[in-house]
């Protein structure tokens, strides 16, 4: 499905990033920064272009590819592993930042990949996700077509266990993001901090 839905020319989401982690950009830390179902690449390019050091990955090789092109296009660099990531490990005590934008999986897998997210990061290490509600169904403006693909607070809240929430908020905004992600949507957002 993914690398259908990116094997147009024109960029699926857009090239700019995501309104949440742009707004946030000043809470991320200098250093290594993972960035989960990066997708073609808009947020993890966003990310290199201030500065950080990016591992963007993804399941679709299709994005990625689009992805490295949009880094060379901006002037940066940034590092990409095609995985699922019901195989992938997140490297334990390695990230000084890692980026979650509309990483729908499902709830077993997504449990697993926050446990993973809380141990992946180091002492200071902030975790920037944002993701939508079931609410987001009734919108119909992009997203899981699915309840169980979507996220709650306090799901997150329980599967994000040992970092301390500077943002935690369920909310309606516009989410204007290219061709799939136009519109009203119902999202969460965290930003954590491993103390």
């Amino acid at each position: 499905m993914w690398d259908e839905r990116y094997a147009d020319e024109e960029y699926a989401y857009g090239k700019e990033p995501n309104e949440f982690l742009s707004e946030n950009i000043a809470r991320i830390p200098a250093g290594k920064v993972l960035c989960l179902c990066d997708g073609e690449g808009r947020n993890g390019v966003y990310l290199a272009q201030q500065g950080h050091q990016v591992t963007s990955v993804d399941a679709s090789a299709v994005g990625l590819a689009k992805a490295n092109r949009l880094a060379q296009e901006r002037g940066v660099t940034i590092t990409t592993h095609v995985v699922d990531l019901t195989h992938f490990v997140i490297e334990p005590n390695h990230w000084d930042a890692i980026v979650s934008i509309f990483c729908h999986v499902p709830p077993p897998l997504r449990a697993k990949v926050h446990q993973q997210c809380v141990a992946g990061l180091r002492h200071g290490g902030v975790l920037l996700l944002e993701a939508y509600t079931p609410k987001q169904l009734e919108f119909k403006t992009g997203g899981p077509q699915v309840a169980e693909m979507t996220m709650t607070l306090s799901g997150l809240e329980n599967e994000l266990k040992g970092l301390q929430f500077v943002h935690a908020l369920e909310c309606d905004r516009d989410v204007i993001e290219g061709r799939y992600h136009h519109g009203k949507g119902a999202v969460v957002q965290i930003i954590g901090i491993k103390p």
